[in-house]
C-alpha cells in the first residue's frame, strides 16, 4: 500500500511536482502535465502521451528527446480531463501537428477526443494513437476493443523516434500503427493494488492462486489460475502470447517483462530467462529484452509479458537514442534548455458579453439547480460507488459528486458576472469534465455544453428550445462516447429520457414528469445487459443483475431537475 501519503486527494498533484523538481533536465509543468524543458525545433511532430496516474514510469517518465514532447497526467487511475489535454497539447505543438498517445479506455477516448476537436478547431493538426495491445480484454477479431497495458512503453517508444527522426505527421501514425499492430501483452496479478488512503485493495487473489489477464487500473483478472513456479508463470504468458502472435509475424521480437509495482526485479529477471528460454525453443529470436517496471498500477503484484514483432524499420526506431527521466538509451548528442514559461492552470470561460435579461434570469436557475444536484450527488456518491464497483474500479459516485459541485461552483461565479444561460453551462460542463474525470467527466461535460449551445445567451428557454437542448445533448453524448442502446451506459437512460421529452403533451413541468419516467425505466432495464464498452466491458458478465451506474446518476440528476422547475 502507499504509505507516503498528506491529503490522499492530493496525492497525484503532489507526485508530480515532485517528479518535476526531481526532473527539470528533461521536463516543465504545464497545466494537466509536463512538456519537454529541453529546446525542440519548429516543424517536429509533437507526441504527447497520458493517462491516469499510478502507472510511473508511464507517462510522464517517458518525456524527453527521443520518445514523447509531453504528458498528460491525470488523476489515480482516472482519464485527465479535455481541458488538460488540450492544455499539454498546445504547449507542446511545434507547427507539424499533434499526436496524443493512449490505452483504449472509454475516458481517455472521449477526454482527449474533446482535446483534438478543440485543436482542429483552431487548424492545428491533431489526431489520436490508440493503443490496444492487451489479448485477454478481447478477442482476435475485435483488436479494437483490447485495452492498452504494458505495450504502451515499446509503441510510444517507436512513433516518438520516428517524430524524433523528422517524419511528417501522417508517417508518425503510419509508424504508431505499425508497432501498435505488432505488439501483444498478457499479464497476470498475485495480489490488488490500494488506492492512497485507502484501507484495503482493489480486489484480492486467493492464496496460491494468480489472476490470469489483470487490467492496470485496479482491475481484477478476468479468470485464475493455480500460481506455480516461474517457468509455469512464463509459460503460461509466453503460450498465451504465440497463441495471439499477428497474422504478417515474422520470427523476431523485442520481449519487455514488466512489473506491476510490488513485484522485485530478482523476481522478473528470473522471469526473463524462462521466457528467453521459452521464445528460443520455439523458433522466435529475442533481438532485445527489456526487464524492470515500465507500466505500474501502484502496488500490484504482478507481472506482464510484451512481445513487439519486428522488421528492420521497426527495430530501428526502437534502437534509436533516447533521454527521458525513465528511459535512456544511445545518445542523443547535447541538450539545450529552453526557459519558456507556460501556464499552470486551465484557461476559465469567460463572460465575453453579458446576456439578455431573461437569458440571465435562466442562467440563475440553472446555477441553482446544479447546486441541488450537487448536494444530491454527494449524498448518492457512495451508493453510485458500489454500483460501479461490481465491475468497474468504483470511482463514479465520487467522480460525479467532484464534477457536479464544480460545475455549480463555475456556474455561481459566472451568473455573478452577467452571464447568459449558454455561457453558463459552458462553464459548467468544462469545470465538470475537469474535476470528475473518467468517461462520465466527458459525457456530462459535452452535455451541458451541447444544452448551453441550443439555448443561447438571448433568448428565454421556452420547452420547444428545451427540447432541441436535449437533442443536441443526446447527439452529443453517442457522438463522442459512440455508445448506442443496449450497450449498458447511461444511454440506455438518455435516449428514451430525451424520446418521451419530446413525444410528451403539456407544460415542461409534465414532459419533464414524463422523460424521468421513460429514463427511469432504461435504467432499470441495464440491470440485465452485459456491458459493452467502457472499463465495464471486460468483465462484463460481471455486470448483470446490476444496473448502469451512469444510467442510474442520470435519471436521479433528472429527477432533481424536473422536481425543481
Amino acid at each position: 500500500m502507499t504509505r507516503l501519503v498528506n491529503n490522499p486527494a492530493d496525492f497525484p498533484a503532489e507526485s508530480l511536482r515532485g517528479f518535476v523538481l526531481a526532473n527539470k533536465r528533461y521536463v516543465k509543468p504545464v497545466y494537466g502535465g509536463v512538456v519537454r524543458s529541453t529546446a525542440t525545433p519548429d516543424g517536429k511532430v509533437a507526441v504527447v502521451y497520458g493517462g491516469g496516474s499510478g502507472h510511473y514510469p508511464a507517462f510522464a517518465g517517458w518525456v524527453g528527446v527521443g520518445v514523447a514532447d509531453g504528458a498528460v497526467c491525470g488523476n489515480i487511475f482516472s482519464s485527465p480531463s479535455g481541458a488538460q489535454a488540450y492544455s499539454v497539447m498546445k504547449a507542446a505543438e511545434r507547427g507539424a501537428g499533434v499526436l496524443m498517445g493512449f490505452g483504449n479506455y472509454a475516458g481517455d477516448v472521449l477526454h482527449f477526443g474533446q482535446a483534438i476537436e478543440r485543436l482542429r478547431s483552431e487548424g492545428i493538426q491533431a489526431d489520436t494513437l490508440v493503443v490496444t495491445d492487451d489479448i485477454a480484454s478481447g478477442a482476435k477479431d475485435e483488436l479494437d476493443k483490447r485495452r492498452g497495458i504494458a505495450g504502451d512503453f515499446p509503441i510510444f517508444k517507436i512513433a516518438g523516434a520516428a517524430a524524433e527522426a523528422g517524419k511528417d505527421f501522417e508517417e508518425v501514425k503510419r509508424v504508431f500503427a505499425k508497432a501498435n499492430a505488432a505488439t501483444r501483452s498478457f499479464g497476470v496479478a498475485f495480489s490488488g493494488c490500494t488506492l492512497p488512503g485507502a484501507d484495503g485493495p482493489l480486489f484480492t487473489v486467493p492464496e496460491g492462486k494468480m489472476g490470469i489477464g489483470l487490467g492496470i487500473h485496479g482491475e481484477p483478472g478476468v479468470d485464475e489460475a493455480r500460481l506455480g513456479t516461474a517457468d509455469e508463470v512464463a509459460r503460461t504468458l509466453v503460450e498465451g502470447l504465440l497463441e495471439d502472435r499477428p497474422a504478417d509475424a515474422g520470427g523476431r521480437v523485442i520481449a519487455i517483462v514488466n512489473g506491476l509495482g510490488a513485484t522485485k526485479y530478482e523476481e522478473l529477471f528470473v522471469v526473463v530467462g524462462s521466457v528467453v528460454d521459452r521464445l528460443e525453443a520455439a523458433g522466435v529470436e529475442c533481438v532485445d529484452v527489456e526487464s524492470g517496471e515500465f507500466v505500474t498500477s501502484l502496488d500490484m503484484a504482478g507481472i506482464s509479458l510484451t512481445l513487439v514483432w519486428v522488421d528492420d524499420e521497426l527495430l530501428s526506431y526502437w534502437d534509436a537514442p533516447c533521454d527521458t527521466p525513465a528511459y535512456r538509451k544511445g545518445s542523443v548528442g547535447d541538450v539545450q534548455r529552453d526557459e519558456t514559461a507556460l501556464n499552470t492552470e486551465a484557461t476559465a470561460v469567460t463572460v465575453a458579453a453579458k446576456g439578455s435579461a431573461a437569458s440571465q434570469a435562466a442562467a440563475g436557475t440553472i446555477a441553482g439547480l446544479l447546486e441541488a444536484v450537487a448536494d444530491m450527488l454527494e449524498a448518492e456518491k457512495d451508493e453510485l460507488g458500489k454500483l460501479d464497483s461490481v465491475a468497474g474500479d468504483g470511482d463514479h459516485g465520487i467522480g460525479m459528486a467532484n464534477g457536479s459541485r464544480a460545475a455549480a461552483a463555475a456556474a455561481k461565479r459566472l451568473v455573478g458576472e452577467g452571464a447568459g444561460a449558454s455561457t453558463t453551462l459552458a462553464a459548467a460542463g468544462d469545470a465538470w469534465s475537469d474535476r470528475a474525470g473518467g468517461t462520465s467527466g466527458a459525457l456530462w461535460g459535452s452535455l451541458l455544453t451541447a444544452i448551453g449551445s441550443r439555448l443561447g445567451d438571448q433568448d428565454a428557454p421556452d420547452e420547444k428550445a428545451v427540447g432541441e437542448a436535449l437533442a443536441a445533448a443526446r447527439d452529443a453524448v453517442q457522438r463522442l462516447g459512440g455508445a448506442q442502446v443496449g450497450d449498458k451506459t447511461l444511454v440506455d437512460a438518455l435516449v428514451p429520457l430525451v424520446d418521451a421529452f419530446l413525444a410528451a403533451d403539456g407544460d415542461l413541468k409534465a414532459k419533464g414528469e414524463a422523460a424521468v419516467a421513460a429514463g427511469d425505466a432504461g435504467a432499470r432495464s441495464t440491470r440485465d445487459l452485459v456491458a459493452k464498452l467502457g472499463r465495464a466491458r471486460p468483465l462484463g458478465q460481471k455486470s448483470v443483475g446490476t444496473p448502469d451506474p451512469g444510467a442510474v446518476s442520470l435519471v436521479k440528476v433528472a429527477a432533481v431537475v424536473v422536481e425543481r422547475i
